[in-house]
């Protein structure tokens, strides 16, 4: 039965906002890994706002960093030096291997920047990416995004972009050439139900980028910052691309985003911009989530490990905190059940059931999640 609270918010939604969502709990408070409702009803919560509450809900270290900051300053825009932001730049390019960084505000304007950077540099117009890739739905990234029902009602797009087959070497060599500007490539395709490639896939997407000199550019937006236990999705491969970008588990909820690149691929002046990428909130939450990170991210693949062998019986796909499952047409269905039973997970493309929670997950609450949903699954 929903509170009042709960209908009320109901009611307005459905009045004053576009119905672009299908959503029904109205989650209200979290710490943790733990969620609860507006009924009062706790979760343990594994979508973690689609990999984004990498730390977990409110954490402390995130929380007070945000707090200091705000009340030192909220926002001056990118005419100035701003506070925080060089210093997150400098642990992304740590982190990537890279070399400078360009802030942006989520996972899709990224993906725009890294089209834009890519033209600019090659002189070329034309990408390659993947059938089951996600890299956003504003128009420059739905181009490059494979899923019809998304990407069809707003054709023509730009860039022109062949889609090949995930894991086919062979179909990426026929759509690559000498004026391809750069391939699109998810280390695992989260939205399409965390479907991990062929061992030496990446590689051979690296290679394949070499022979025509083409932009290697790696979505790592719900890969990257620890999700797999490393750093980045790629770095299980051994593979330096030219392009990273990031978002969603950068900040533990707070909206930032992040292209990242090798040497010689920058933007110059006047070439992109934006007010509010890299504020100093967005960027004090950053360094303060990357902080945590270091310290569970050895953690992480053992977790994995411990979802793996607990949920064998269901063939589950896992890479680090990233687990999939095909169960087919019933996964709303199990979705639903696992909810009345405390734990949220999400289905992805395709009838398949994700798991993405936050990395500091206790051996307990994986024990408890992994419970419910052989309990569901039968």
């Amino acid at each position: 039965m929903m509170t009042g609270a709960t209908e009320r918010c109901k009611d307005l939604d459905a009045r004053y906002y576009m119905p672009a969502f299908t959503r029904d709990l109205m989650i209200v408070r979290g710490s943790g890994c733990r969620v609860r409702d507006a009924d009062g009803k706790e979760y343990i919560d594994c979508v973690a706002g689609i990999a984004v509450c990498s730390t977990g809900h409110c954490h402390p270290r995130v929380v007070r960093a945000i707090c200091d900051q705000a009340h030192q300053l909220i926002h001056c825009s990118n005419l100035y030096y701003v506070p925080n932001q060089a210093d997150l730049a400098r642990r992304l390019v740590e982190i990537t291997g890279l070399s400078k960084a360009f802030f942006v505000n989520s996972g899709a304007e990224a993906n725009e920047a890294a089209i834009k950077l890519a033209r600019v540099r090659t002189g070329r117009r034309k990408f390659v990416a993947f059938k089951g890739g996600f890299h956003g739905r504003t128009t420059g990234a739905l181009a490059v995004t494979y899923k019809p029902d998304i990407r069809e009602p707003f054709e023509p797009l730009e860039p022109a972009c062949t889609f090949v087959g995930y894991g086919d070497p062979g179909g990426l060599r026929d759509a690559v050439d000498d004026e391809t500007a750069g391939v699109f490539v998810e280390a695992i395709q989260g939205e399409a139900g965390v479907i991990i490639p062929p061992d030496d896939f990446l590689r051979e997407v690296r290679e394949c980028c070499d022979e025509h000199g083409a932009l290697m550019i790696a979505d790592e937006v719900q890969t990257g910052m620890g999700r797999t236990g490393k750093w980045l999705g790629v770095q299980h491969a051994g593979v330096v691309p030219d392009i990273v970008t990031l978002a969603k588990g950068m900040a533990s909820g707070f909206p930032i985003g992040a292209l990242v690149a090798r040497e010689g691929l920058e933007f110059m002046k006047g070439e992109h911009g934006s007010t509010f990428a890299g504020g100093p909130l967005a960027s004090a939450a950053g360094l303060a989530t990357i902080s945590v990170i270091e310290e569970v991210l050895p953690e992480v693949g053992r977790k994995g490990e411990r979802f793996r062998n607990a949920l064998a019986s269901h063939d589950p796909r896992v890479r680090g905190l990233m687990i999939g499952m095909s169960v087919g047409e019933r996964c709303r269905d199990v979705q639903q059940a696992c909810a009345e039973r405390g734990v949220l997970v999400n289905c992805a493309a395709d009838g398949n059931l994700r798991l993405v929670p936050p990395l500091i997950i206790s051996d307990e609450e994986i024990d408890t999640v992994t419970g419910v949903i052989n309990e569901v699954l039968g």
